[in-house]
């Protein structure tokens, strides 16, 4: 919009993250920058924040760098499976998917989501992060069904070496918390959380997604 006063920018090429962030029917951009998504830190929750924050504050340099006359919101992301004290991101081939589902297999575990809030306008960055986390409980995978799962290609480009939203559901026998965290965005408390951050600084928009 040509009045906006925020340019809405997604830092991820994730279409699941895409398409949730589309619900929101506020026009954005989708801009990414390819960064190490690496970190010594072990907590799970610190461990994808930490993540989401570099993804932000990489694709903030390169706006400030060509657009510094914009403001804009940028909104970055990480997801992570986590089982006691074991993270696990994307696997490297199949045979990395089939050990990770078989670890995964008759439990429960956690996938947490960080999304990382990065305001620049007037010459300020203000910067707000969260982590949400959902609990998922996999029926034991049989040889059979974690064949074919395997086969479909779904394990390779997500955390945990899973996508719930596809084939998966065959295994899939309980979901605590929300849906959207597990596929990687929380939709529902980002949406209260964007509120609050945007209101600190634009006191008189009583729509916030008038800003866009």
């Amino acid at each position: 919009m040509a009045n906006s006063k925020l340019k809405l920018i997604l830092a991820s090429t994730s279409p699941r993250r895409k398409e949730l962030l589309s619900h929101l029917k506020i026009p954005f951009e989708i801009l990414s920058e390819n960064v190490p998504e690496e970190t010594d830190l072990t907590n799970p929750s610190e461990y994808c924040c930490y993540l989401s924050q570099i993804k932000g504050n990489a694709v903030a340099a390169k706006l400030m760098k060509h657009r510094s006359q914009e403001s804009f919101l940028i909104v970055s992301a990480d997801t992570i499976v986590s089982l006691g004290n074991r993270i696990f991101n994307k696997p490297a081939d199949r045979n990395e998917a089939r050990d990770i589902l078989n670890v995964l297999s008759g439990k429960t575990h956690s996938v947490f989501t960080a999304i990382t809030m990065l305001l620049i306008h007037e010459g300020k960055e203000i910067s707000y992060s969260f982590v949400d986390e959902s609990l998922v409980s996999f029926d034991v995978i049989s040889h059979e069904v974690m064949e074919r799962y395997l086969d479909t290609g779904d394990s390779l480009d997500k955390a945990g070496a899973y996508g719930i939203q596809n084939g998966s559901l065959m295994f899939i026998s309980k979901v605590n918390g929300s849906y959207s965290t597990v596929v990687g965005f929380p939709l529902s408390r980002f949406v209260k959380e964007v509120e609050s951050f945007l209101k600190q600084t634009f006191k008189e928009e009583a729509v916030w997604q008038n800003l866009f």
